[in-house]
């Protein structure tokens, strides 16, 4: 059995390979690109090309594909073979140099925003050499961008690697005031994955799992998570064989899988990787969400991202742990022994204070799904209010700082178990806090909004742009001061006296911490629907177009792609509800009251009490009575839905009516599924699903 040194990256073309396969000059001019960004040569494309086709040949792959992240949120991929026609019936296997850098896909197939019309068809996609390639199910896949034929940005990547130029850019510009010469500032990210694991077979008879990746019918089990026993308990053995052979084919990718273990629900489990450069990272986790799919399959599992799969147990989140460091690995967000005394760590600290605040709207709208509503603020995962959580000791701090006081560092202190065997060691200058959207946790921020099916690019490039943006103000004011240290210091308390009302260490699922957030003008954008609008502000498509981001024509693209989603989102699941309860819940509920009556008039023959019997029936029957009335103005809801032709009348329509008459639906069917004798039930129960 190999180990996991000699399987890591064994996928990938990475530094490694391109060093042992690229002539000097080749490599030094790939690496230059890789690590500063400067234009590659197209002659050096084709050697590369050469080189990376003979590798993956060798690995075994036949084809390759530009692989790119379109804005349906999940990857893309067109598969090219290799083989190119020779004289008398023979063929070579080639991939050139133009062939890596530009692929032609369908650009009007995919979500555009109305940037493509249907007769508009062209696109671009263009490599990504940032990004290493890698190899997965024999294929070559080579990381790209994806343009529209006039120049538009029909993907995810590219504005998250625009992002990241314009917050390097800035930053670097900040610490040159500081005496620190640097070419490259990056952020990075380690996103925690969450997911649930459910038996194959049970989840193809669930309609509302395949079509929604959610349930939208299903009754409590006896046991839940109330016992809290799930969370880090011995994990099963059929998951854990799913998990091993899952780490295995993500280190064979270069993946940083790092933890594992048992979430808060039953049959939910978390995934975490070291962190990475953002754009890797970002890679890295749509192919991880990709390969903990396939591995389930094999294992006679299907995994679930959904953010809420099932009601009345925790859903499903994305932990996106965010920094910023130099290229020689500086982490601009480490306070160090004595961050009061830290300059540098306090004004990237104050710049990402002052950006969190101003931006709560775009924080709020990178996270935002039809999905994710059924999660944020359930107790479970911070609520829709953007706030910051900076720990006792960095409170303490930013306090001193905006009253002028002096600071005065608490003592440090020891953990003793009170067993002598057992060592002590150092304790932490604050504890965490869960309940917090974006908490500091040490040396950067955890982002803890986003859900488990989201792609990180939307909230990395928000972030890289907001802390872009203050930072290339603070820039503007310190580059002339006379005395650097003095008006950085003045920068810092001014920054943080009129943005601390963004700073919360206490217990966000509070209902006093709502009305004191509406008291200090905090954002609340209960839903999805509601945060979508202020994605194209005036002020926000100035935002983006300052830092070359986005345009105005691709905000409101995203914003109408947003809009529509989140509709059909909703209608698809609106119909399932319907069918679901037409073709499974109302025959499964008639057939039992069939035979109940059966019993009944039996045991009536024999002059036999059928009291049992007769009261089911009644009950039953009641509620399929109001549960015919209720999908009968569901299916009247989403003909009216089929009326509305603009984005957002559709979108607010789905929330204030749709996603209502849904749940009225279901409140009843819950009553149903109780009711029904085992052989009776429609589909598996959450009890089947959750403890298998």
């Amino acid at each position: 059995m190999a180990s996991v040194p000699e399987i890591f990256g064994n996928s990938v073309f990475d530094e490694k390979v391109m060093r042992e396969r690229l002539p000097k000059s080749v490599f030094k001019a790939l690496t230059a690109t890789i690590q500063s960004g400067t234009e590659l040569d197209g002659a050096v494309a084709s050697v590369v090309a050469n080189a990376m086709k003979d590798w993956a040949i060798e690995k075994g792959a036949t084809h390759f594909t530009h692989w790119f992240q379109p804005m349906t949120g999940i990857t893309a991929e067109k598969h090219d073979s290799f083989i190119s026609p020779q004289g008398e019936g023979s063929v070579i296997m080639e991939f050139s140099g133009k062939e890596l850098i530009k692929g032609e896909p369908d650009a009007s197939s995919f979500p555009s925003g109305g940037l493509r019309a249907t007769f508009e068809a062209r696109g671009y996609t263009a490599w990504d050499p940032t990004s290493p390639a890698f190899i997965k199910d024999g294929i070559l896949c080579v990381p790209t961008v994806f343009l529209s034929y006039s120049g538009e940005v029909l993907d995810k990547k590219t504005p998250l690697l625009r992002s990241m130029e314009a917050v390097s850019k800035q930053a670097v510009r900040v610490l040159k005031l500081f005496g620190q010469e640097t070419k490259r500032v990056i952020t990075t990210v380690g996103p925690e994955q969450e997911y649930f694991l459910v038996p194959k077979e049970m989840y193809e008879k669930r309609k509302d799992l395949v079509y929604t990746g959610r349930t939208l019918f299903g009754a409590p089990s006896p046991k839940g998570q109330e016992l809290e026993d799930q969370y880090f308990g011995a994990i099963r053995p059929r998951v854990s064989a799913y998990m091993a052979e899952l780490n295995d084919e993500l280190w064979k990718l270069g993946i940083l899988a790092k933890t594992q273990h048992n979430e808060v629900a039953p049959a939910q489990h978390e995934l975490a990787p070291i962190f990475g450069n953002t754009n890797i990272a970002t890679d890295h986790n749509q192919l991880t969400m990709e390969v903990m799919k396939k591995v389930a399959e094999k294992h006679g599992l299907v995994c679930l991202l959904h953010e809420k799969p099932f009601a009345g147990v925790n859903g499903s989140g994305k932990h996106n742990n965010w920094s910023i460091s130099t290229a020689e690995g500086v982490n601009l967000l480490d306070p160090g022994d004595k961050p009061y005394e830290n300059l540098r760590f306090l004004l990237f600290l104050a710049a990402v204070i002052a950006a969190v605040d101003e931006h709560q709207d775009l924080l709020r709208v990178s996270v935002a799904t039809a999905a994710n509503d059924h999660r944020l603020g359930a107790n479970e995962a911070p609520p829709a209010v953007i706030s910051m959580f900076l720990g006792d000791e960095l409170e303490a701090v930013v306090k001193a700082i905006s009253s002028g006081d002096a600071y005065t560092p608490a003592a440090a202190a020891k953990m003793s178990s009170g067993v002598t065997a057992v060592p002590d060691f150092k304790k932490d200058t604050t504890d965490r806090n869960r309940t917090s959207p974006f908490a500091f946790t040490g040396n950067k921020f955890e982002f803890r909004m986003l859900g488990s099916s989201n792609s990180i690019s939307g909230a990395n490039i928000v972030l890289n742009t907001i802390v872009a943006d203050v930072l290339a103000d603070f820039a503007a004011k310190l580059e002339g001061a006379a005395d650097f240290e003095a008006a950085a210091k003045a920068l810092i308390k001014e920054t943080i006296a009129k943005h601390e009302r963004i700073i919360f260490n206490g217990n966000n699922y509070a209902p006093e911490w709502l009305e004191e957030a509406a008291k200090r003008g905090l954002l609340n954008l209960r839903t999805a629907a509601d945060a979508f609008p202020y994605f194209e502000k005036e002020e926000n498509i100035a935002l983006f177009g300052r830092h070359g981001i986005f345009t105005e024509a691709e905000v409101k693209s995203r914003t109408e792609i947003m809009l529509e989603g989140y509709a059909k989102t909703i209608r698809i699941e609106a119909l399932t509800a319907a069918e679901m309860a037409q073709k499974d819940i109302i025959p499964a509920a008639v057939g039992y009251s069939s035979k109940l009556l059966k019993a009944a008039m039996g045991k009536a023959k024999l002059n036999i009490s059928a009291k049992t019997e007769i009261a089911l029936i009644e009950e039953i029957g009641a509620l399929l009575d109001s549960f015919a009335d209720a999908n009968a103005k569901l299916d009247a809801a989403i003909a009216a839905l089929d009326e509305l032709d603009e984005a957002a009348a559709q979108a607010n329509y789905c929330r204030d009516e749709l996603l209502p008459a849904m749940e009225a639906l279901r409140a009843i069917g819950d009553k149903i599924e109780p009711l029904l004798a085992r052989d009776a039930l429609p589909y598996p129960t959450y009890g089947d699903l959750l403890f298998y």
